[in-house]
């Protein structure tokens, strides 16, 4: 995984950073569905005790992505289609919001930033680095949130981004889409430029569903 991409922030304790460690683990799928996790062999893999790993069960838990079982440890419940399916669905709702309320905020600052963005984008496309392109488009995603001044806005999408880590790296590896979803986020920038808040959120809405349609196409879904 890209060393320099963080999912929510960056953890401020011990039990907090191996939450995240499992949490990303199974996200991206080295913890697959329906493995059995115990305390022991986790604590053993992060070398911590065992004290951590069992808030961090618990709070998984809590979030759907593990299932405690008495006698048998964690199993790891996942991400999976229908996850999916709903994360695009409220993305496309959301996000769509998100562009209209960062077009109204974005300064010239904001916009070099993007424009930054996205020319190290296509920088890494040339090359092929697909890791890094990837971390570009988290970048380019949380700096729209951000750039909302919600709180509960860049919360919830930042959350809903990282849900889908694993199966967006796989899309956007798929032949034309780094240059398709370069081009979608160009444009999204350009109504930005040009102070339109109503064309930028729904170029934000038609670049969520183009995303889910190319996984759906490629039957990233069912893996």
């Amino acid at each position: 995984m890209k060393d320099d991409m963080e999912i929510l922030r960056q953890p401020v304790n011990l039990a907090e950073s191996v939450y995240y460690q499992i949490r990303r683990k199974i996200l991206n799928g080295k913890y697959t569905p329906g493995e059995n996790l115990t305390e022991l062999e986790v604590s053993k893999e992060l070398n911590v005790s065992r004290t951590p790993v069992r808030e961090a069960f618990k709070h998984l838990e809590s979030e759907g992505l593990l299932e405690l079982r008495p006698n048998r440890g964690a199993v790891v419940v996942g991400i999976g289609r229908s996850d999916i399916e709903d994360i695009y669905e409220i993305r496309s709702l959301l996000e769509g919001r998100a562009a209209e309320r960062a077009a109204l905020q974005a300064d010239k600052k904001a916009l070099e930033q993007l424009a930054e963005i996205l020319d190290l984008t296509e920088f890494y496309i040339e090359r092929k680095d697909f890791d890094r392109v990837t971390t570009m488009d988290d970048r380019f995603h949380r700096t729209i949130y951000e750039l909302t001044g919600s709180r509960m806005l860049q919360r919830i999408l930042k959350e809903l981004h990282a849900y889908a880590e694993n199966i967006r790296e796989r899309s956007i590896k798929e032949p034309g889409r780094a240059d398709l979803m370069l081009k979608e986020h160009r444009a999204i920038v350009e109504a930005m430029v040009a102070q339109n808040p109503e064309k930028a959120g729904q170029l934000m809405v038609q670049h969520v569903q183009n995303s889910a349609a190319n996984m759906e196409k490629n039957h990233l879904m069912e893996n």
